[in-house]
């Protein structure tokens, strides 16, 4: 064997060590694309102009190694879940899907069962900060819950960090339901303390975190130390098990590549050690969503 047959050998072996015995999921993503039989929903000021297709969703996954895939339903269709519902059935073999329903509406219970019929596996909300969101405090939110937890698919919140001792106390009434909170509930990389709020949620053994919004939150550079260290506060105390990545693509965009942020907990957090980052990168995904 010639010395180069030998270095190349070492390489291939090193990259073979290096490549993970676990599937990457993703757990968070959106699509849209401009198509008569899907409208965008006529409430938004603006539409996209471009498109994000599944196809290219797919075509990025293939690139990164990521295996399948949770799709949340997008803004742009906001109660409208047919181009979701749509594209699960087309790629099956990919993705999961999460609605959305209109958290306002006494049916909201029931169409999320018929959407949970259909094939999603689980719904969002989106309570704002401001007055716009009190609804996460009205008699409609018990109801909703309550059918979740029946139907035994997460509940996954996309909430401001101010909204998180409101958020808990709807969770106490709820102990068996899964609940995810999105994107460490957005809270600013200048004012720590309030990281306490999502913390305290803890104490619920079914309540986990998607890490997901480094590069959203940071006022840095890749790969955005600064938010990095929320990831490391929430890593102490709720654990690997209960925390997980996403790309949310193709939000991320102006920010981030899809593949930096799979990088940036992949090969840039050095706290995480090599069990970490399968938890956070596959398992704790499929104790959600066992996809």
């Amino acid at each position: 064997m010639t010395r180069r047959d030998l270095l190349a050998a070492a390489a291939a072996t090193t990259t073979m060590s290096a490549a993970p015995n676990y599937r990457i999921l993703d757990p968070h993503v959106h699509v849209y694309k401009k198509d008569p039989r899907f409208p965008y929903w006529k409430g938004n000021p603006s539409h996209p102009q471009d498109d994000k297709s599944p196809e290219m969703l797919i075509e990025l996954m293939k690139a990164n190694g990521v295996a399948k895939t949770v799709i949340i339903q997008v803004r742009h269709y906001m109660f409208d879940n047919s181009f979701l519902l749509h594209t699960l059935k087309q790629y099956p073999q990919y993705f999961q899907g999460v609605c959305r329903v209109n958290p306002e509406n006494p049916d909201a219970p029931e169409h999320l069962a018929e959407l949970t019929q259909a094939g999603c596996r689980g719904v969002r909300l989106s309570p704002a900060a401001n007055a716009s969101g009190d609804w996460i405090n009205g008699p409609l939110m018990k109801p909703l819950f309550k059918r979740c937890d029946e139907l035994k698919v997460p509940m996954t919140l996309l909430a401001p960090i101010s909204r998180m001792p409101e958020i808990g106390k709807l969770i106490d009434q709820f102990p068996d339901l899964t609940v995810v909170i999105d994107h460490m509930a957005d809270t600013p990389v200048d004012q720590p303390a309030e990281l306490e709020k999502l913390i305290a949620l803890k104490r619920h053994p079914k309540v986990f975190v998607k890490v997901s919004h480094t590069w959203a939150l940071s006022k840095q550079a890749f790969p955005w130390t600064d938010s990095q260290a929320h990831v490391k506060r929430l890593h102490q105390a709720f654990g690997p098990q209960r925390l997980m990545w996403a790309t949310d693509w193709p939000v991320c965009l102006p920010h981030a590549t899809y593949a930096q942020t799979l990088a940036v907990v992949r090969d840039e957090m050095k706290f995480l050690n090599e069990e970490d980052k399968m938890w956070m990168l596959s398992k704790t995904i499929e104790r959600v969503w066992p996809l």
